[in-house]
């Protein structure tokens, strides 16, 4: 062990296998080295050569040592040639306490668990953040009863159709009956209509409402895309050329509406301008059966009759047709993932409102499973056999739970799961339930529209008693079955 206590007057001791001990004394800085040659020479020929775990080490950081104790621990723990045991103790005592005030270490806490941290959870959804002190609320699930039931006769019973949206501006309902689409509006009551197809072998095969709540979009089986004024019941314009059959499903995104065909193919519309298609999108091979914008309008998520699930960029998006859109073989085709695991119909599309980039996606009759992806990284997250035809999806906004809604013969109406471990936690309706085809959610996100022969059920599944008052859950519950009686005048 080598102990400088001084800058001027260096020792260095040494022991020897002879248990004597050799102190040298270095006055000079420039003999320090030549010294401590000469101490390790005279260790390894009195020791015999011992391995190096036994020698004696030079370390440099003098800073960091404490030269006092090390000089009483030289010395064999004696003061004066005398044992001291009290000194000896009081002194690592101190050291120890120092040690610990210093470094703020607490042996009664190292590896000891620590309280939870409150939970935040924060919603990404567009319509504002949850509050710090969110927390699980306690509600009332409806069970075979929906809040309201309306009548909605010659509902097309067509599973690659999308004829139901509620508005998030104007709260209004807006189905496609044969012709005409009908409004229902959920604040006033009041029912309206608009006849938007006409000629033999067309009618309505899609709709959409507009961000602004104000316009209507209108896919026929002619292949045209109507925009209507819906205040001023209005045709306001008519987009041709995007397909060469029948419009199944329709997304908007700002002011652009895209289009999904029976012809395979996936067309971007801007409604301001005058020649209106501005890109398009190859990889579907049948027609498309649904079509979902993410929360961010960035990633396109498209499903077929050719049982695939595509996801595309907006900043990919082809600007001149193609003239072999169509086949399946081509390399060019611009999608940043293509999903091919559903081995049915893809119709049911969901993004998720609290994490980015995960989508939810339901299969048809052979397939009958909900599909979770992580779409950042092209993964399948979970799988889960529903048992029945996946019409469509809903996320909860209030709560991490998800609706589905089905449409075979066994297994009708919706089923509420909690996410992410998929366990079911109601079904609503009865062994008579009707098939829902449809489903849509309202502004508030509380209430849920199903559509399925020939009516339309309103179930408060996701709503939150708390926030209600007494009286409006008792108008509520005492409110009669109202029948959709404009829908009887206007076709019957």
């Amino acid at each position: 062990m080598c102990v400088f206590s001084s800058p001027q007057l260096q020792r260095i001791r040494s022991g020897g296998g002879d248990g004597r001990t050799r102190v040298l004394y270095v006055t000079s800085s420039a003999l320090r080295h030549s010294a401590l040659r000469c101490c390790l020479t005279i260790m390894k020929s009195s020791s015999g050569m011992r391995s190096s775990e036994d020698l004696d080490r030079f370390i440099p950081n003098r800073s960091s040592m404490d030269f006092d104790y090390a000089r009483y621990l030289l010395n064999g723990g004696k003061v004066g040639g005398k044992q001291n045991n009290g000194i000896f103790s009081l002194s690592r005592d101190a050291y120890q306490k120092k040690l610990i005030e210093t470094f703020n270490m607490s042996r009664g806490r190292i590896l000891a668990f620590k309280r939870r941290s409150p939970i935040r959870v924060i919603d990404t959804f567009p319509g504002g953040t949850l509050s710090p002190e969110f927390k699980i609320r306690r509600r009332e699930i409806p069970g075979q009863n929906p809040a309201r039931v309306l009548d909605a006769p010659e509902l097309l019973e067509n599973y690659h159709t999308n004829l139901l949206d509620w508005s998030e501006r104007s709260n209004v309902v807006a189905i496609g009956l044969t012709t005409t689409a009908y409004l229902w509006n959920a604040s006033t009551l009041a029912i309206s209509d608009m006849v938007c197809a006409s000629g033999e072998d067309n009618y309505i095969t899609s709709l959409s409402w507009a961000p602004d709540g104000r316009n209507l979009a209108v896919g026929l089986y002619n292949s045209e895309v109507q925009i209507w004024d819906v205040e001023a019941k209005k045709l306001l314009r008519t987009l041709r050329g995007c397909h060469r059959a029948g419009v199944g499903s329709l997304s908007w995104n700002h002011d652009m509406i895209t289009t999904g065909g029976m012809d395979c193919k996936v067309v971007n519309n801007d409604v301001r301008m005058r020649q209106h298609i501005i890109g398009y999108y190859n990889g579907h091979r049948k027609q498309i059966c649904g079509l979902k914008w993410s929360g961010s309008g960035r990633f396109l998520a498209s499903g077929g009759y050719d049982n695939l699930l595509h996801i595309w960029d907006k900043r990919s998006m082809r600007r001149r047709p193609h003239s072999s859109y169509h086949h399946p073989s081509s390399s060019s085709y611009p999608w940043i993932h293509r999903f091919t695991d559903h081995s049915s119909t893809v119709r049911a599309l969901a993004w998720s409102p609290y994490q980015s980039g995960l989508l939810a996606s339901g299969g048809g009759s052979t397939d009958r499973a909900i599909k979770f992806w992580d779409t950042t990284t092209g993964s399948m997250l979970k799988s889960v056999d529903t048992g029945s035809q996946v019409s469509a999806l809903q996320w909860n906004r209030h709560e991490l739970e998800l609706l589905s809604s089905h449409g075979s013969d066994n297994c009708k109406g919706l089923l509420l799961w909690k996410y992410p471990s998929m366990q079911k936690i109601a079904e609503l309706g009865d062994d008579n339930a009707s098939r829902v085809l449809h489903m849509a959610q309202s502004p508030d996100g509380r209430t849920v529209v199903a559509a399925g022969d020939e009516n339309l059920q309103f179930w408060d599944v996701f709503g939150s008693p708390e926030e209600d008052s007494q009286e409006e859950r008792q108008s509520r519950k005492a409110s009669p079955k109202v029948p959709f009686s404009g829908f009887n005048i206007t076709i019957r």
